[in-house]
């Protein structure tokens, strides 16, 4: 089983909104996103990096906005591929699973954000294609939500039901384990 590295939607949007006092899970995740990366690069496994560019005019997350640059945690180094993507999944208007393909990858540790946005569509739509998924728990990150009924869940309790659901579709470990797993 070869194994690829895949980093979603690491950028200064999601900094910004944490510097601004959103509360969000993971407060550290830049610290695991950041070793997990330099784990695989001194390893010499590819990595894949996947960039948001929101089409709406007015959101934070386009290329070329200071919302849209990548996070300093999460620099791609060539010769990383990098994905831009314009909807949840990183698997659709992308060349992202031909890319794995041709290059024998079928396994995927996944690290980033939102994790009950993007890394969710993402890991559901990679099991879904047949690659084995592992997501690092303590590399992915996520705010609070409010409910249709208007009930607000903070964001520990967001990643806790977004990894509880995700166990179904992908391995769940944390970034102190993640090499040995592989």
């Amino acid at each position: 089983m070869t194994t690829a590295l895949v980093v979603i939607d690491c950028q200064m949007e999601f900094a910004r909104r944490t510097a601004a006092g959103q509360p969000r899970s993971n407060p550290l995740a830049e610290t695991a996103i950041a070793e997990t990366l330099a784990q695989f690069r001194a390893a010499g496994l590819p990595v894949v990096h996947i960039h948001h560019d929101d089409p709406r005019p007015t959101s934070r997350f386009r290329i070329g906005t200071p919302g849209g640059v990548v996070m300093p945690c999460a620099a791609p180094l060539p010769p990383e591929a990098v994905f831009i993507k314009t909807g949840s999944s990183a698997f659709i208007g992308t060349e992202l699973a031909a890319h794995l393909q041709a290059s024998g990858i079928t396994h995927l540790v996944v690290i980033g954000a939102a994790v009950n946005y993007c890394v969710s569509s993402s890991v559901r739509m990679a099991a879904n294609l047949g690659f084995a998924v592992t997501v690092v728990q303590d590399a992915v990150f996520g705010f609070g939500i409010t409910g249709p009924d208007g009930v607000a869940h903070d964001p520990a309790t967001v990643l806790s039901v977004t990894l509880g659901t995700l166990a179904d579709f992908a391995a769940i470990v944390s970034s102190s384990d993640v090499m040995e797993r592989l």
